[in-house]
C-alpha cells in the first residue's frame, strides 16, 4: 500500500487544508496574532484526520508563529519584505498569498515584481511535490521580471542568489534574507 502524503494537488482536503491555512496568514499578520490561523487549525482538528494532515497544521502553525515574531518584530509592511521571510522558512504557498494580496492593489512595474515572486514561489511549491517540468516552466517565467528588478530586491536580498537558483532550478530553495 502506497504511503499516504499531504498532497495538495492531488488531494482535496490536503489543499483545503493549505488554502485555509495560508488565507488565514493575512489576518496573522494584520492582527499581530496568531489567533486566526489556530482557529483555522481547529476546524480541522475537530475532525478525525490522518497524522499526515495533523502533522501539516502543526507545522504551519509553528512557521507562522516564527514569521509572526520576525515580521512584527520588524515593524516592516512591506509585502516583498515580508514575503521574503515566509520564504526563508519555506512557506513557499504563503509567499504566493500574501503577495497576491498586494499585487491586486498594485501597478506597473511593482505589480510585474509580485507576479514574478509569486511565479518565483510557485517553483519550489511545484518542486516540492515533483512537478520539476512545471517548475521549470514557471521558472522561466519570473527570470527575467526579476533579472530586471535586481534594484528593487537589492533593497532586502542579494539578487543573484535567487536567480541562480532559477536560472538552474536548484531543487534546493535558496536562503533569501542574510542574518
Amino acid at each position: 500500500m502506497k504511503e499516504k502524503i499531504f498532497e495538495p494537488f492531488m488531494d482535496r482536503l490536503s489543499r483545503d487544508i493549505r488554502n485555509a491555512l495560508s488565507e488565514s496568514l493575512v489576518d496573522v499578520l494584520k492582527k499581530k496574532s496568531l489567533v486566526p490561523a489556530q482557529q483555522v487549525a481547529e476546524q480541522f482538528r475537530s475532525r478525525e484526520l490522518e497524522r499526515y494532515y495533523l502533522d501539516y497544521i502543526d507545522v504551519r502553525l509553528q512557521k507562522y508563529e516564527q514569521a509572526l515574531g520576525v515580521i512584527a518584530a520588524s515593524e516592516n509592511t512591506d509585502p516583498l519584505w515580508q514575503g521574503f521571510v515566509l520564504w526563508d522558512l519555506g512557506l513557499f504557498f504563503e509567499v504566493h498569498e500574501i503577495l497576491e494580496h498586494a499585487w491586486l492593489a498594485s501597478a506597473g512595474d511593482e505589480k510585474m515584481l509580485l507576479q514574478a515572486m509569486i511565479r518565483a514561489a510557485g517553483v519550489y511549491i511545484k518542486l516540492e511535490h515533483g512537478y520539476d517540468a512545471a517548475a521549470a516552466k514557471i521558472s522561466a517565467k519570473a527570470f527575467p521580471v526579476l533579472e530586471k528588478n535586481r534594484k528593487r530586491l537589492a533593497a532586502y536580498i542579494d539578487p543573484e542568489i535567487l536567480l541562480t537558483a532559477l536560472r538552474q532550478v536548484n531543487k534546493q530553495p535558496p536562503i533569501l534574507l542574510q542574518g
